[in-house]
């Protein structure tokens, strides 16, 4: 029971921590609007049509996506396949946690650089936006992927067990050769 609740707490703080990585990746490589400002304390877009909006939201899901394959495959590989489905809901719940510590770091590096420039800068000046996520269903990805690696890596594991029995011969019923109908 203790080896299930450590793999539980271990597959949980893990994907946090992967969580706070991909966010300070997310608030590297992901592109800002430009503003400039109009007024005290009142900024606006330069060019109406930017895509950064966008392109920050794809960021965001592609990082999460490829956080939640790490986190399905290494968590299997190194829990799952040990403690069971403990540690499996410690992944899925990490994964969780993992995409909204990657939102909180993102959205907050660099937040106060930006409201410093937005309260004291002349009119006229430019500067770049803070970084939102627009789309939050990219909150998903992470847990998904997680949990979608999980369910192959098992899926694939019964299957080759069920295939052979433990002493390597073919199970009862089955067979190794696909192309014998048994009719």
């Amino acid at each position: 029971m203790k080896g299930r609740l450590a793999a539980f707490a271990a597959a949980l703080a893990g994907s946090a921590v992967l969580g706070v990585a991909a966010g300070l990746i997310w608030a590297t490589v992901a592109p800002r609007a430009l503003l400039q400002e109009v007024g005290h304390g009142e900024a606006q877009l330069v060019n109406p049509e930017s895509t950064a909006y966008i392109l920050a939201d794809a960021w965001f899901s592609l990082i999460a996506a490829i956080g939640g394959a790490i986190t399905g495959i290494a968590g299997y590989r190194l829990l799952v396949r040990r403690a069971g489905w403990t540690a499996a809901a410690g992944l899925v719940l990490g994964a969780v946690a993992a995409s909204l510590l990657m939102l909180w770091t993102g959205e907050n590096i660099g937040l106060g650089t930006y409201h410093h420039l937005l309260a004291a800068s002349a009119d006229g000046v430019f500067f770049h936006a803070s970084l939102a996520l627009g789309a939050k269903s990219a909150l998903a990805f992470w847990p998904l992927c997680t949990a979608s690696v999980i369910l192959l890596a098992e899926t694939g594991t019964r299957r080759a067990s069920a295939r052979h029995a433990p002493g390597g011969r073919p199970a009862p019923g089955g067979t190794d050769d696909p192309d014998t109908s048994g009719t």
